[in-house]
């Protein structure tokens, strides 16, 4: 049976989240220097109907194969999802497709830190609705590579922040919003404790918000720095901040080009078409 929720203010068609047990994911088991986990679940791709132009595209960086993913806020309403109908996490983007409609995706990312549980770890708000409080406590693994930050928005406005920049300044609860670490840049530079092209290489993906208020999402098809993916976000994307989601979980739905990834995983960040009016 096929579920459709609304998200009141950006009339985004998704289902509430669900997921399998993490293997190896969890942020208090994640390296922080975000190599693979020995335990991490194969990826497998299924075919989907064709739903139109994609906002993906594929792109090399350094020799680095990547695919970049574009929510312009004149065509999409972003949204989170964890819990299904059940109130039991999706835990991968395949369980998440199989109860929504296809025709309104325009993509879908993996959306942040998560616990054993399949829950998210750190500030999480889906449809308005906060689930788990800012998380400004020190640990290991790369969500407490501080700052760390938030991916939040509201309406058509999405914006990436540092945690503590997000606590003293951002007074009005989102419409969603999810933590991450760390940040990739910061005011436009590499995060402090990120080499250029460190030795540890991962399939990883991250987030950015453009000076023209688009979201960039970018995902490696190979294992690549954080050096590089952040480089990526400065160089090409032009962005001054940008946000870590994660790595060897990092997963993609991408109804126009038929992919859909299959590893495990906690929260989603949802991309649907926006439906625009007739004048339009």
């Amino acid at each position: 049976m096929k579920y459709r929720v609304f998200f009141a203010a950006f009339a985004m068609v998704a289902l509430t989240n669900c997921s399998d047990a993490p293997s190896g994911d969890a942020v208090v088991t994640v390296n922080l220097d975000g190599s693979p986990n020995s335990d991490a679940p194969s990826q497998a791709t299924a075919k989907m109907p064709m739903s139109g132009p994609s906002a993906c595209r594929s792109v090399n960086f350094e020799q680095v194969p990547l695919t970049h993913c574009v929510a312009d806020p004149n065509d999409h309403h972003i949204g989170m999802v964890n819990l299904a109908a059940d109130k039991k996490p999706f835990g991968s983007m395949k369980a998440f497709a199989d109860n929504v409609d296809p025709d309104a995706i325009a993509f879908a990312v993996n959306g942040g830190m998560y616990g054993d549980d399949l829950k998210p770890i750190g500030y999480y708000v889906e449809n308005g609705n906060r689930f788990s409080e800012l998380d400004r406590n020190g640990g290991e693994g790369n969500f407490y590579m501080k700052p760390n930050g938030v991916f939040f928005g509201t309406g058509s406005k999405w914006r990436v922040l540092g945690s503590n920049t997000f606590f003293k300044t951002i007074g009005d609860r989102p419409e969603f919003g999810t933590q991450s670490g760390p940040l990739l840049l910061i005011d436009g530079k590499l995060h402090p404790n990120i080499q250029n092209d460190g030795p540890s290489k991962a399939i990883r993906n991250g987030v950015g918000v453009d000076s023209a208020g688009k979201a960039h999402f970018v995902i490696s098809e190979a294992p690549v720095s954080f050096g590089q993916l952040a480089r990526y976000f400065h160089d090409e994307v032009k962005v001054s901040t940008a946000l870590y989601l994660d790595g060897q979980i990092s997963s993609l739905w991408d109804p126009a080009n038929q992919r859909l990834d299959n590893k495990r995983i906690g929260p989603i960040i949802v991309v649907t078409k926006r439906k625009k009016a007739a004048s339009e």
